[in-house]
């Protein structure tokens, strides 16, 4: 509704109250099957439970839809190249979210970055201390869960910034990782970290976690042999770059408190996000997310878990589908609390 020539007109929710309630906030009309909400409309907006992404997706593109999926756009590689193949088949657009992408903030670490300021780049790491509660993960069922939320810290709040390091820094080459079930009554990860090492040669650190108190957000660090730069929560905190004036940006962007996950949160990145498939869809270019891009980060937590599974053993990226089975997942069956 902030987006000129954009609006809302169909809602679906596999729960029908959910779908009612949306729709009135939005102005728009309650549908109680996913065909009917194909009708009349240009874009669609998948938000629901990960593992169904797919389908809706899939279903989506055969009915000559563009489509916008949330993050992670999948739980499996293989569920992943299934929407990129519909989507390129049918010749719709294919966008994933990932709202950081749209700050100012990210977008200037990334073209000191691309345009040498840095010189040659050496470490890239990605620090996301975050605080969900045992409440939280009481919330839903599907939460927390192998089989529907696809893992833990890292899939479904670390996509986040694994997402933002990979554009800023490059593909990863391979990695190694430990991933632990620490403090949460949850059989997924609550706390991992990952060496990494990139295609351009550089090294990094991942560290994802939801089980320390307070949350304090998410962090990027970005060293060359010329400077560094430090980007937080949206700013950017630090730009040691011989020659270069600070370019700290008072950009907000909450990342949430021990007592609200949400806290600061906006919806400025999806606005750009819809505004940016809007844009193709009159232009013909392609999306800022393409499908592509935004399985990079899934894979990449795969390729961690996979790690995990070996006990740190080193794995090489690009993965196989035989790499991205159940059998990856790390052995979480007697977490500390159990």
């Amino acid at each position: 509704n902030q987006i000129d020539g954009c609006r809302v007109t169909k809602v679906y929710d596999a729960l029908e109250q959910a779908a009612r309630t949306a729709a009135a906030d939005l102005g728009a009309e309650a549908v109680s099957d996913p065909e009917s909400a194909l009708a009349e409309v240009d874009i669609v907006i998948v938000a629901c439970p990960t593992p169904a992404h797919a389908d809706y997706c899939c279903m989506a593109a055969q009915a000559g839809k563009h489509v916008l999926s949330e993050k992670p756009m999948d739980i499996t590689l293989q569920a992943i190249d299934a929407m990129i193949a519909a989507a390129e088949e049918n010749k719709v657009k294919l966008s994933g979210v990932f709202q950081n992408r749209a700050r100012a903030s990210s977008r200037k670490v990334r073209e000191a970055v691309r345009t040498g300021k840095l010189g040659k780049i050496v470490l890239g790491d990605c620090y996301q201390k975050y605080f969900r509660s045992h409440e939280y993960y009481a919330s839903g069922d599907w939460r927390a869960t192998w089989e529907l939320d696809g893992g833990g810290a890292l899939m479904n709040q670390g996509v986040h910034g694994i997402d933002l390091l990979l554009w800023i820094m490059g593909n990863a080459k391979r990695v190694s990782a430990h991933c632990r079930t620490l403090v949460r009554n949850i059989y997924v990860e609550d706390t991992a970290v990952a060496a990494i090492e990139f295609e351009n040669r550089a090294l990094g650190v991942i560290e994802g976690t939801t089980s320390v108190t307070p949350g304090y957000g998410m962090r990027l660090e970005i060293s060359g042999d010329n400077g560094t730069i430090k980007w937080e929560n949206g700013k950017i905190v630090g730009w040691d770059i011989p020659g270069e004036e600070n370019e700290a940006e008072a950009e907000s962007g909450g990342q949430g408190t021990a007592a609200d996950p949400t806290a600061g949160l906006t919806a400025e990145g999806h606005v750009r996000h819809i505004q940016d498939l809007c844009e193709c869809i009159t232009t013909g270019r392609e999306p800022e997310i393409p499908g592509r891009e935004a399985r990079k980060a899934v894979e990449l937590i795969k390729a961690i878990y996979l790690s995990s599974r070996l006990n740190g053993d080193t794995v090489e990226l690009p993965l196989s589908y035989e790499q991205d089975g159940p059998g990856i997942y790390p052995p979480l069956a007697n977490p500390c609390w159990d």
